[in-house]
């Protein structure tokens, strides 16, 4: 009998044992038997987790309270149990306090949401690069704006001052389609665990770790959204109109993310993915990028993989 327990203990846990441990090699994408959040891998992200374990020290106890009270209320007063029912209108006390405990509840919720939405829309620090996300059907287009052109346009003094014999950064803007499974062995992202199947890309967005970056998000036909889940980013993409977000990543890797506004037949295969890299290897990235996207991309993922590869912690 306890070896039955155990053995169907175990092909219980085991899933999530493998869900936990692909998390850890893979972080930023889903997993099978995933019952939580997504790992944080950004300053707002890991606020967004702190704020989903704060509420649920409300939400458990009020549940369990309402369920209880509900419970005792059915036996209680039940015909049988109370033949004569009360004719009392009202109860002061009783009003007082399911007034009192409910403002107090929201106050206790509302304070720290304020804070995490005020967050999510001031950057910590003014933007080293911006980044415009187009959504198409069913497809991305990003579009680069380097960071001396950011100053040069936060500061119209700073353009005035910049050295004119210093050659202007080039433009970069490519599209980014969804990797089919025929394209896989051409572009050398065979490995399903790293490039995951309707969620990996042929041409990520390449951003630089610890960087904060300005994204820029716009429809170019219907309704679109940009989500990555674990960068705390969920952006509307309305056609005729910019929406404005900020994130820093804080660890190397590609994560994924979809468009979470629903868009049309496709919309299940319209995802994103942004592969963050060390700020050498993206100056050298976006300098060939102007000329040269896939050499770029080539030359890039070709650094990569001669790297140590680096397991995330639990």
């Amino acid at each position: 009998m306890k070896r039955t327990a155990l053995a169907a203990l175990s092909l219980v846990a085991s899933p999530f044992a493998a869900s936990a441990q692909e998390a850890a090699i893979h972080p930023g994408q889903p997993h099978p038997w995933q019952m939580g959040l997504q790992e944080a891998l950004s300053p707002v992200e890991a606020q967004i987790h702190w704020f989903s374990d704060y509420t649920l020290w409300f939400i458990v106890p009020i549940v369990i309270f309402v369920a209880a009270l509900l419970a005792y209320v059915s036996y209680r007063y039940t015909e049988a149990r109370n033949p004569n029912p009360s004719r009392t209108s009202h109860n002061t006390t009783i009003e007082i306090i399911w007034t009192i405990a409910p403002v107090l509840i929201l106050l206790c919720l509302a304070i720290p949401s304020f804070q995490l939405l005020t967050a999510q829309y001031n950057p910590p620090r003014e933007p080293e690069l911006t980044v415009k996300a187009t959504g198409y059907q069913w497809y991305w287009g990003y579009e680069y704006q380097p960071a001396k052109t950011n100053a040069a346009a936060a500061s119209p003094a700073a353009g005035t001052a910049a050295n004119p014999a210093e050659p202007a950064a080039q433009p970069v803007s490519f599209l980014s389609y969804p990797l089919t499974e025929d394209a896989r062995d051409g572009a050398g992202k065979q490995d399903k665990g790293l490039y995951p199947r309707l969620l990996a890309v042929d041409n990520e967005m390449v951003i630089p770790v610890n960087t904060v970056v300005r994204l820029l998000s716009t429809g170019g036909d219907v309704i679109h959204s940009f989500a990555m889940p674990s960068l705390g980013v969920k952006v509307d993409a309305v056609p005729g109109r910019l929406n404005e977000y900020w994130f820093e990543v804080n660890r190397e890797g590609i994560f994924y993310g979809q468009c979470s506004e629903l868009c049309g037949s496709s919309h299940y295969n319209m995802p994103i993915a942004v592969r963050v890299v060390s700020q050498q290897q993206f100056d050298a990235w976006l300098a060939s990028a102007a000329t040269n996207l896939q050499n770029a991309n080539a030359q890039l993922s070709a650094e990569i993989a001669q790297q140590a590869p680096v397991v995330a912690a639990r």
